[in-house]
């Protein structure tokens, strides 16, 4: 199979590509060479920008194309019909389970109602990213009418993670000491190895799959209490968990899903409940959580991650400062 890839060299696309090598398709990178360039020495490179750079596009074909990388309509359009026009066959866009339109309901599938633009925009923020994705699966749909798979993803975790919103869990608990545990022990939550995905993204490229797929996991329930049990029992930490109720928390304005990862309160609980169903019969498999766990805190402890999650703290983009953490420990123990 000849497989383009738009990206790829970054968690996501960086594990699309090295299935796709293990299992011995012609795979070529579109990107621009910025990030991670040396890597796949054994793919084809071609430079450029999405934003008015296709130029290296032009005149090629694929048997089919996977787009990690696509959050704004206009770009995903240009790349699209480009390469429809040069006959590739097949397109594989990546969304996200945010694609979704609040309030969700516990086990929605993907008929669920889809995020709506307020208004026209291009900037990506809280607010507009689900619903920029919700354009670009049209777009896609549009250029590759029966010849596409929307790939809707839930948090994806395990190495190479920028964002530490997974991470940061493994390394904190790994520090040991009290942990400010968030909710309910028992809330269901869902994550799929970046691993377990990218090397389905490729059988959906080989099988050419179509349809919408929530592409998160596992198969059976996951809840907050056994994520944070299998950090602990991986790290052989002696960290205890201390659970700290939602009201709490949020009268305190501790910020959902970022500051503290994985933690959604009340309704929004449920975009961690997704029906998975789909996906799994279509080939998406899971690792085992401690397996996840311990790559991921293996490339903690040997300086793989970014900035501070090295060291085992927040990354600045996800987790909880330790002052803070403290605090509201302290005060936890101390509330009337």
């Amino acid at each position: 199979m000849k497989l383009l890839v738009l990206g790829g060299t970054k968690f996501l696309g960086r594990a699309v590509v090295e299935e796709a090598l293990a299992r011995g398709h012609a795979v070529t990178l579109f990107n621009r060479g910025v990030t991670n360039p040396g890597l796949f020495v054994d793919a084809e490179h071609l430079q450029g920008d999405r934003d008015g750079g296709l130029t290296a596009l032009e005149g090629r074909s694929f048997d089919a194309v996977v787009d990690p990388s696509g959050y704004v309509p206009r770009l995903v359009r240009a790349s699209a019909e480009l390469l429809r026009a040069g006959g590739t066959q097949h397109y594989v866009f990546v969304s996200s389970i945010s694609a979704y339109r609040s309030p969700l309901t516990p086990g929605f599938d993907e008929r669920a109602p889809l995020a709506t633009m307020e208004r026209p925009t291009e900037e990506i923020t809280g607010e507009s990213y689900g619903p920029l994705k919700v354009a670009c699966e049209q777009v896609v749909a549009d250029v590759f009418p029966g010849a596409h798979a929307t790939i809707r993803a839930g948090l994806i975790v395990g190495p190479h993670d920028p964002t530490g919103r997974f991470t940061y869990w493994p390394g904190r608990v790994d520090r040991g000491g009290e942990v400010l545990a968030p909710g309910d022990p028992g809330r269901r939550i869902q994550l799929v190895d970046v691993r377990d995905l990218g090397g389905w993204i490729v059988r959906v490229c080989e099988e050419r799959a179509v349809g919408d797929f929530n592409s998160t996991g596992p198969a059976s329930e996951m809840t907050m209490g056994e994520l944070l049990e299998s950090c602990r029992r991986v790290s052989e930490s002696d960290a205890t968990l201390v659970w700290v109720d939602d009201a709490f928390l949020l009268e305190r304005e501790v910020g959902q899903w970022m500051e503290l990862p994985l933690w959604l309160a009340g309704a929004d609980a449920a975009m961690l409940q997704a029906d998975v169903s789909r996906a799994v019969a279509a080939g998406l498999r899971f690792r085992p959580l401690d397996e996840t766990v311990r790559d991921t805190l293996q490339w903690v402890r040997s300086g793989g991650a970014p900035g501070e999650l090295a060291s085992g703290l927040s990354s600045g983009e996800a987790g909880m400062r330790p002052d803070r953490e403290a605090e509201l420990l302290e005060e936890w123990r101390t509330r009337s």
